[in-house]
């Protein structure tokens, strides 16, 4: 018996660790990169000098990064995903049949040599000896000469060189309205390693995880380039292109290329976009951070992407307030990609013809940089607390500067997620990203019930306790990577309800929720929990004279219950299927959950009239 209670500690003790424990530790990467690119071949090569501190309790023998344009390959594992998968991402696929009959066929499949993505590693040291490495489609596989200790440092010194893919997915060139040069995961990235190991997953196309650290970036790039992206420009009296000091002269040396030089600090990714026919933007905003706007000079996106920008200002300081403060002094909003995508102090936004065409993706892509890039939660493991969060806050932000302000925001939500229910095709939230069986799922799994996990906590906690406990997390967790239970924790504390029963149904099961009015004698209501998932109850009951009155049962496992002017009843207790409770007068009707923010599957059985 002891040796198997000491086995059982020695196994399950990794899950033990909490973001709230005062062992809470991340890794720390610096890099140092000088890249020179080639705009006529769309090709690049560059050197790495990357500072790796290894803050964790293990000692490391191994290391490995992503290289993620490996992935526009025939026969990676991106290919092979688009061809075996029922429902491919449509931009990433050719329809070969009828629009009746689809047959789709994977773009990457037939890449020329030209037209492929790769990123080669030519070179690696570690401390200023070679190492021996292996490349694995998207990641690199590095065996150390000397293994990490906890509290060492390490240098590693690499070349490398890079060719940009055809636009398929979120990076490459020429995109559709285009945009020379989409530069996302296009750099050798050092792999996250946490409390639960090392995160090398291939890229399959979705979501991703990074190590925190500092960026110092220096780009050779053709003269008649405009970039923008991620971090601040040092010496933009060299460059021009709209980010000088018009007060002060420039300085912009003769010859082919400029050489753009950034530094990012505290973030955990590097992207930038390029064209020749940048138009540059700049809006100060009152909050003093400076938004920035690269779109192409074309009069079909001037109107539109002129309009969007004090609208962004207004989602900034909505998430300011709602969230919490935006660290960094600058973010920009960048015409490119292939749809729209979060990057560090940026996003890639593709279109804009009009004004709606773009503005709802930039409050999403926007959101992001709170939930993705201050928060920072693994997104290939909980893709339902990035996407989802985002979902949640930028729709109502997106509800009150774009739209008239509709009662119900996130109601698209809870048809979205009635209907996966009952196509049969639903997954549970801790499904990891590229393992979804179907896009559908995952979509619907990561932006849908993901928000509305969100949505409906104000059901059953409160509007101003789930407000207080998203600025409460932010506080809390910004730039520390939390879970899923970190945020439970959080609103369990602010809310003083017990929380735990909610994040393990929604997230973990493929529970419902179905309650339904049973019977109605005399003055006697009985109520019936149809589906598994147990809730607390809203019970509106219309009487005979006309009056009405509102009935609050809280859940047992609540332990507490969310402020209400409603008359309190006992609790519920889960595993009673039904209850029963009187009023003081005839009943005329009644009705559970007026709010419709209980996502109950079937809402036919939620109103009950006397004849």
């Amino acid at each position: 018996m002891k040796k198997l209670l000491s086995l059982l500690f020695f196994v399950t003790s990794p899950l033990l660790f909490s973001q709230n424990s005062t062992s809470y530790w991340q890794q720390h990467a610096s890099y140092t990169m000088d890249v020179d690119v080639d705009v006529e071949n769309y090709q690049y090569k560059g050197t790495q000098k990357l500072v790796y501190t290894n803050n964790s309790p293990n000692t490391l023998s191994q290391v490995f990064y992503h290289l993620y344009y490996n992935a526009f390959q025939p026969n990676s594992e991106m290919d092979a995903r688009l061809q075996s998968i029922v429902d491919p991402d449509r931009r990433m696929v050719t329809n070969i049949g009828t629009k009746e009959n689809p047959i789709y066929e994977s773009r990457i499949a037939k890449l020329k040599p030209n037209e492929i993505g790769y990123l080669k590693v030519l070179s690696l040291k570690q401390d200023g000896e070679n190492i021996n490495y292996k490349n694995e489609g998207t990641v690199l596989e590095v065996t150390l000469n000397k293994a990490i200790k906890p509290g060492e440092k390490v240098t590693f010194d690499m070349t490398f060189e890079g060719q940009v893919p055809v636009m398929i997915r979120r990076a490459g060139r020429n995109n559709e309205d285009g945009v020379a040069l989409s530069m996302a995961q296009w750099y050798p990235k050092m792999a996250e390693y946490d409390f639960e190991g090392w995160h090398a997953d291939a890229y399959i196309a979705r979501e991703f995880h990074g190590v925190w650290g500092d960026f110092d970036v220096t780009l050779h790039i053709d003269r008649n380039y405009t970039v923008g992206g991620t971090g601040y420009l040092q010496n933009p009296q060299e460059i021009g292109h709209g980010y000088e000091d018009k007060t002060k002269p420039l300085t912009i040396k003769k010859g082919k290329k400029l050489s753009w030089h950034f530094i990012a600090p505290k973030v955990h990714d590097f992207t930038w976009a390029a064209d020749p026919e940048f138009t540059h933007d700049i809006l100060k905003s009152k909050s003093g951070t400076s938004l920035h706007f690269l779109y192409k000079n074309d009069k079909k996106y001037a109107k539109s992407w002129k309009e969007a920008q004090a609208l962004t200002e207004k989602a900034l300081d909505y998430f300011n307030e709602n969230i919490g403060p935006y660290p960094w002094k600058q973010y920009s909003v960048i015409q490119g990609g292939d749809g729209g995508m979060e990057y560090a102090m940026c996003t890639l936004i593709s279109g804009g013809e009009t004004l709606g065409s773009i503005i709802g993706t930039v409050y999403h892509e926007l959101a992001h940089a709170w939930f993705q890039h201050l928060l920072a939660t693994n997104e290939s493991k909980h893709s339902w607390m990035d996407e989802g969060f985002t979902t949640y806050i930028s729709t109502l932000a997106s509800n009150k500067f774009i739209k008239n302000g509709d009662d119900k925001p996130n109601s698209d939500s809870y048809r979205r997620y009635f209907y996966l229910v009952n196509a049969e095709i639903e997954e549970p939230l801790t499904t990891h990203a590229d393992r979804y069986h179907t896009n559908t799922a995952f979509s619907t799994a990561s932006y849908t019930k993901g928000s509305m996990f969100l949505t409906q906590l104000n059901y059953i906690i409160g509007e101003e306790n789930v407000k207080k406990s998203l600025k409460k997390y932010y506080e809390d967790f910004k730039f520390k990577h939390p879970t899923p239970n970190d945020y439970i924790r959080i609103a369990e504390k602010v809310s003083g309800i017990q929380l735990g029963w909610y994040l393990n149904e929604w997230t973990q099961t493929l529970h419902t929720i179905d309650y339904a009015i049973a019977k109605i004698e005399n003055t006697n209501i009985t109520l019936a929990r149809v589906g598994k998932i147990p809730m607390p109850i809203d019970v509106k009951v219309t009487y005979k004279d006309g009056s009405s009155e509102d009935f609050y049962i809280p859940l047992s496992m609540m332990r507490g219950e969310k402020p209400t002017s409603a008359t309190l009843l006992k609790d519920w207790a889960w595993a009673k299927p039904k209850y029963t409770f009187s009023t003081s007068k005839e009943i005329k009707k009644v009705e559970i959950d007026t709010s419709t923010l209980m996502a109950d599957i079937n809402r036919e059985n939620n109103i009950f009239i006397v004849e």
